[in-house]
């Protein structure tokens, strides 16, 4: 585990596309490091998302079926 520039822990995952995930429940963002070094938020993501994304047999599918263009999201890094 590692803590990203902004204080948050993020969890590494094994995926094709994804690095990290992290999760900040006082603001319920969630934060999603890719492979190629790009970091972007999703805002107002319920914690039991977090919890699927980190749980899902393909990070990568749960989070293009669940999570893009679903949430609002900014690019951070």
């Amino acid at each position: 585990m590692k803590v990203n520039k902004f204080g948050i822990e993020m969890q590494e995952v094994s995926s094709s596309n994804v690095a990290f995930v992290g999760y900040d429940n006082g603001t319920q963002t969630l934060y999603v490091g890719f492979l190629n070094g790009s970091t972007y938020i999703y805002k107002n993501v319920p914690y039991g998302e977090y919890m699927g994304l980190l749980n899902a047999p393909s990070v990568g599918s749960y989070l293009h079926r669940y999570i893009k263009n679903i949430y609002a999201y900014e690019r951070i890094e």
